[in-house]
């Protein structure tokens, strides 16, 4: 730690609220490693939209001051005890913890990979947490087999982008939605067989035409990272012994459900989170082992749609809050 600067640049919020409690100071202490965790110099760092969870107070911080931020690529400059010996000092590497939004973030090494020679730092910093997110939504929660219809909800969006191309992959036939004509366009450019509007204001007219794609037999699986405005649509085109996978809440959270909703086509219904897949550091190698193989492979990238400095972070976040993004947003300190 002694050839270290002693502070460094972070994002901070001391409340939760809109974006005007986003604080980018240039005089925070860097963190020192604790056992088990590694100092990540950041190279670059992905936004989510988890983040805008976390500063809106929709997920309540830990504690204030409070870094956002859950993921990012760089190079260990610094090791705690019980480190793992794939983790040394000058190993670049790929992670997913909290306080991202700085120079240095302390992480522990059970989320943390070193990034293959073939994959450059902006790419597995714009890929990890929402290219795994694909990756154990194909995998684990609806295992997708060769020939199925897959729906996917805000198909142009970093996740959504990540699950076209995968599925594609796989051999699936993707129905996608998105609120324009680019991002449909886009959509289809990253592996979409159709594309859709999302008809929140008449279901039925969707219900009908992924009704009419499917031969009248509605999808194998949704993934569905919208939340309330789509859920009901992406449930009513489930087929029987199909799956609904509700991962996300762009439109708000999914509430007052009827389980008895489930019954008329014996639908499994999920909510899963990244997580709890990749709980333990083996199932966090193994699944980044496989979005490697994706990307080297099959040819998979990743869209970015701009990259921020970390100054700038009010514009990256009201970008992202927008909805007007496509792909991937990335920060560099």
């Amino acid at each position: 730690m002694s050839s270290l600067p002693k502070t460094m640049k972070a994002v901070q919020i001391e409340k939760t609220g809109g974006t005007d409690v986003l604080q980018y100071k240039t005089d925070v202490p860097v963190p020192e490693p604790k056992e088990g965790e590694v100092l990540v110099k950041n190279d670059y760092i992905g936004i989510n939209y988890i983040d805008t969870y976390f500063r809106s107070g929709v997920y309540q911080p830990p504690s204030f001051p409070y870094i956002l931020g859950r993921e990012g690529s760089g190079t260990i400059a610094a090791v705690g005890p019980n480190v793992p010996s794939d983790l040394s000092v000058g190993t670049r590497v790929v992670y997913m913890g909290q306080y991202a939004y700085a120079e240095y973030t302390p992480v522990t090494s059970n989320y943390t990979v070193p990034i293959p020679d073939s994959i450059d730092t902006k790419t597995a910093a714009a890929s990890v947490l929402q290219a795994l997110t694909a990756v154990t939504l194909i995998r684990d929660a609806h295992p997708v087999k060769k020939g199925e219809w897959v729906l996917v909800t805000a198909a142009a969006g970093g996740v959504g982008l990540w699950l076209c191309q995968l599925l594609k992959a796989v051999g699936a036939h993707v129905i996608a939605t998105a609120s324009t004509e680019e991002k449909r366009a886009l959509a289809k450019e990253n592996g979409a067989e159709v594309v859709l509007e999302y008809h929140e204001e008449d279901r039925d007219v969707f219900v009908k035409k992924v009704l009419e794609i499917t031969g009248g037999e509605g999808v194998h699986a949704v993934f569905d990272s919208v939340g309330k405005s789509t859920f009901d649509s992406s449930l009513a085109v489930v087929r029987r012994k199909g799956t609904m996978v509700s991962f996300g809440n762009a439109s708000g959270p999914v509430t007052g459900l009827a389980l008895a909703r489930l019954s008329p086509k014996n639908a499994k219904l999920l909510r899963p989170t990244l997580f709890n897949y990749i709980a333990t550091r083996e199932e966090l190698q193994e699944a980044a082992t496989e979005l490697w193989k994706f990307i080297e492979k099959d040819g998979l990238k990743v869209k970015i749609h701009d990259v921020y400095p970390l100054s700038d972070v009010v514009r990256a976040t009201q970008d992202i809050e927008s909805r007007k993004t496509t792909g991937k947003l990335v920060l560099k300190p």
